[in-house]
């Protein structure tokens, strides 16, 4: 049986998953987004996987904490994953997670996280850099959202009208 703990997991995980394909519909998104991940150094397929546990740590943390449940988390605003991913040191993102991952690429990127994060120096440099990234990426979404306050169920609900995965 899964715990709610486990389950609010599941859900911001598949927020950071579907963030990057709904905000590059605009295929030129995607592209400068590849243009600043080399200018920083930073590997492509690394940095948009950094991109995606990012948001999902960020929406985790928010949600952690205000006690919200899986099911809350869809009433959870943009702009409060935006503010905690520009605003939360990085090891406060890491505090409160499951102590195991349904999904062994969750926990690798989640470990690549924690990382960079006690790293320091240029691995810190590079979280900053990835979390104005997410920052853009979020603030974007928004934008295109016909509603004046989008939420993550506002996102879920696109992805699932895009046919992303599930």
């Amino acid at each position: 049986m899964t715990s709610d703990h486990d389950m609010l997991w599941r859900r911001c995980a598949h927020l950071g998953r579907v963030l990057l394909p709904l905000v590059d519909q605009e295929p030129w998104r995607q592209a400068r987004r590849h243009e600043n991940l080399q200018t920083w150094d930073i590997d492509i397929t690394e940095g948009e996987r950094l991109i995606e546990v990012f948001a999902a740590l960020a929406a985790h943390a928010i949600a952690a904490d205000a006690s919200m449940s899986a099911a809350e988390l869809d009433a959870l605003p943009l702009s409060g994953v935006a503010d905690a991913a520009t605003g939360k040191r990085d090891i406060e993102l890491l505090a409160g997670l499951p102590d195991a991952f349904a999904d062994s690429r969750d926990e690798q990127a989640v470990s690549l996280f924690r990382l960079y994060a006690y790293k320091g120096g240029q691995a810190s440099r590079r979280l900053f850099q990835l979390s104005r990234e997410l920052r853009h990426a979020l603030v974007t979404l928004a934008e295109r959202s016909p509603v004046p306050t989008p939420t993550c169920g506002d996102v879920f609900r696109q992805a699932a009208e895009a046919g992303l995965p599930q």
